[in-house]
């Protein structure tokens, strides 16, 4: 059973920063690629960044440069540093892992249950 437990969310100023973590288990880490996506109140969810299982990575153009996907193979923990938040950054953001990539894109059979961003102006 793949479990994906996000944690780091929080409420921050514009401008501000966090680092999100998602520690995976029940299956063979480093055989998945795996991502970050959000979903904010009435828009459907979406990825904004991807890390393959040989580490090449990819970001949507809406946070390229601010933040940053990486992961600690030993603990089995994928984070996402981001920097430079802005209001519209405002998301629920859900951890994945997933078989399939693709063109950078990770297709996701896995979630984790999410964990709240907020970015005051």
């Amino acid at each position: 059973q793949v479990q994906l437990v996000e944690s780091g969310g929080g409420s921050v100023q514009a401008g501000g920063s966090l680092r999100l973590s998602c520690t995976a288990s029940g299956y063979t880490y480093r055989t998945y690629c795996m991502g970050w996506f959000r979903q904010a109140p009435g828009k459907e969810r979406g990825g904004i960044t991807f890390i393959d299982s040989d580490g090449t990575t990819s970001y949507a153009d809406s946070v390229k440069g601010r933040f940053t996907i990486s992961q600690d193979n030993a603990k089995n923990t994928l984070y996402l540093q981001m920097n430079s938040l802005k209001p519209e950054d405002t998301a629920m953001y859900y951890c994945a892992a997933g078989l399939i990539s693709s063109g950078g894109y990770c297709y996701a059979n896995y979630w984790g249950q999410g964990t709240q961003v907020t970015v005051s102006s």
